[in-house]
Parts: C-alpha cells; structure tokens; sequence
C-alpha cells in the first residue's frame, strides 16, 4: 500500500537527531525522498552539544532503510547560500520538492552573552525564511510548506523573564513572528494552494530541553536539578498529565500537513502541546 507521502520529495531542516530526525525517518516512512542539512558543529553559548557528520550519517542510514532516497549536507540554516545550494543540488538528485520543513532549532536559556540573542533568532526565524526563500523557485502549485514554532510564541512570557536570558528573547521573539510570518505567508500562497502551516509543540524530549539551565528554569527552587528533579515539574506545563511529548508526536503531526490529506489546511496554528496553551491561558481557543 502506497504511503501517505509517496513521489514527493521533502526538504527539512535540523535532520541530524532529535525532531527534525524523526521528521526525515516518518517522511520516508510514508515514502518521500529527503533533502536535509543540519549544521554538524557546535554553537557558541548554548547549554548542550549540537548535532555532529556521524548524526547526520546516522539519520541517512535510517532513512535509507525504507529504501528511500536521501540528499544530506551539512549547512548553517543562517547561511542563505549554503541552504540554496543544498535545496538546488537535491533537486537536481530527486528531480522535484513538494514539502518544505523549517525545523533546525536552538534554545538557550540563562545567563549567556548578549549575542546569544542573535544566535537564537537567525537560527529559528533567519532559518526558516532562508528555508522558505530557497525552496519556493522548486515549489509547484499544491505544495506545503511547514515551520516548527513552539508554544512559547503562544503563551506570553513563557520564555521571557529575567532569569531566561538573552537567548530566550531571541528564541520567543523568532517563534511568536514565525507564527505571523506562516499566517501572512499562507494568504500570499493561497492563490496557488500552496499551504503554509506551523506546528507548534510543548516541551519536547530532545536536547533542547533536556539540559541544566532549562532545568534550573523548571526548579529555581535546587541549585543543580537534575533530569529527575525537573521531570517532577515538567508536568505542570501541561494540563494533560505528562512531562513532554516525544519528537514522532511532532512528526505525526506533520506527515498529515506534509500530506494531501491536508490540501485545504492553511495558515493553521496547530498546537501539539498536551493542552499547554488552554491549560495557561483559560480563554484560547
């Protein structure tokens, strides 16, 4: 039986671990081809390693498992050229795109440098405006395009206080305009049917939440917390009665917005999120 995702050819970014792996692997699960970078180096000023060649590698063996087709370089979604030059040269492999995945993320909370807000907004909002740019000249009429935003772009001051940091600035503005950027963008594309959604998660278990200074975030009250400490508050983000979701919660989620399923699915603000939004802000709909 054909998959949900079979002849079309996915580019998302951030495939070295975490979601923007779990994307790659379900996508070829449902029988797209994958165009992927990740940028395989560490970043000054965040809390935790980034991705490395030898995740990448690992997430082109997973993929090719389902006898798919892969196309992975490493590239800085900052880097407009090196993200363009990944999209053509997939293309040229694959022969087409149908999805768009602006993935790659950063999260750096705490006491870090200045520039770390910088840090934070090129890679979640630069980065998904260079995924978009670079991809759209491939697009035909009729394909989606899909931006990972968080549920801190929905809840006021989720990330924003004192304690959080320059890089948590950085992090909740680039996700709250992702939001507006996908809602602005949808009107623009609807004349073609080309769909643009965002998913929008709650605490997810990848790196991005499993390190020291979102832990202290969550338990102000311990000096060191550890995983266990914080996974003792975890809880309360959410009104559903978990700690997190994991990475192929998210990758569900898209495969139906990656989908035809979806034609008609535009400008959507779809949280995946355990009841966050509703559970913090009574009134949301």
């Amino acid at each position: 039986m054909a998959g949900r995702l079979a002849g079309k050819v996915a580019f998302i970014t951030g495939i070295g671990r975490g979601q923007g792996r779990s994307h790659a692997v379900r996508f070829a699960e449902e029988g797209a081809d994958i165009i992927g970078i990740d940028i395989c180096a560490d970043v000054p000023n965040m809390p935790y390693p980034m991705s490395t060649r030898e995740d990448l590698d690992e997430t082109v063996r997973l993929v090719e498992k389902f006898d798919r087709r892969v196309v992975a370089r490493v590239a800085d979604v900052g880097d407009r050229g090196a993200v363009k030059q990944a999209i053509d040269e997939g293309v040229a492999q694959l022969g087409r795109l149908d999805i768009v995945f602006a993935n790659a993320g950063i999260c750096a909370l705490g006491d870090f440098p200045p520039e770390t807000f910088f840090q934070s907004f090129d890679t979640l909002l630069v980065g998904a405006q260079n995924a978009f740019w670079a991809a759209y000249p491939h697009l035909a009429d009729g394909a989606s395009m899909i931006a990972t935003g968080s549920v801190a772009s929905l809840i006021p001051g989720a990330v924003d206080g004192p304690a959080a940091g320059p890089g948590a600035r950085g992090y909740g503005l680039a996700k709250r305009t992702i939001a507006q950027y996908v809602k602005e963008l949808a009107l623009v594309l609807a004349p073609r049917q080309i769909r643009v959604n965002a998913i929008h998660p709650t605490n997810t278990n990848t790196m991005l939440l499993h390190n020291e200074p979102m832990y202290k975030l969550f338990r102000p009250d311990v000096e060191h917390p550890t995983r266990e400490e914080a996974e003792q508050a975890f809880p309360a983000m959410q009104a559903m009665p978990i700690p997190y979701v994991e990475p192929s919660d998210i990758s569900n989620a898209a495969v139906f917005l990656a989908s035809d399923e979806s034609r008609y699915v535009t400008g959507l603000q779809l949280r995946v999120d355990a009841g966050s939004v509703i559970k913090q802000l009574p009134d949301a709909l």
